[in-house]
């Protein structure tokens, strides 16, 4: 992560060199969107820090490992489209679900909507983005995170 803010540092410091007015105004924008938006996710952080310590790893497991790979894969793309987890903590527990049974497919929509739908994001996505493309964005990702699970069924074998 380090290295991508140096390079962003670097070619700012190029921006600056080359358009010093443009680079500033650009910045002045970028703030002023920043502060505009910081409220809210202020809050969805906030929201994050209390979802993360009133579910514990053990329901979502549970949740996730049904029987009924179906009902297990709506479970998975219910939670995943709700629950803002950070991927170094998501992605450790999908390898725990895989050991405890979790289907692939199921795994992949658990992961895919928590990484691309954002229920509990939708209201800063609404301010930056307005409500009408955060919808649909929204929406579009969710019909992804379908696709790709059920494509993972197909190729791990666990859809006919």
């Amino acid at each position: 992560m380090l290295i991508l803010y140096m390079i962003t540092a670097f070619l700012v410091g190029v921006s600056f060199l080359a358009a010093p007015r443009k680079t500033g105004r650009a910045l002045d924008v970028a703030l002023r969107r920043f502060l505009r938006i910081l409220p809210t996710f202020v809050v969805v952080m906030v929201l994050v820090a209390v979802v993360l310590h009133l579910v514990p790893d053990h329901l979502v497991m549970r949740v996730l490992a049904r029987e009924s790979k179906w009902a297990a894969m709506v479970s998975a793309i219910g939670f995943g489209s709700v629950s803002v987890i950070p991927g170094f903590i998501a992605f450790p527990l999908c390898g725990l679900l895989r050991d405890r049974g979790a289907l692939y497919m199921v795994i992949s929509a658990f992961s895919t909507t928590l990484m691309m739908v954002g229920v509990v994001t939708f209201p800063m996505e609404k301010v930056y983005l307005g409500a009408r493309l955060a919808f649909w964005r929204n929406a579009t990702a969710l019909v992804i995170a379908i696709v790709v699970a059920v494509a993972t069924g197909f190729v791990f074998g666990e859809l006919p």
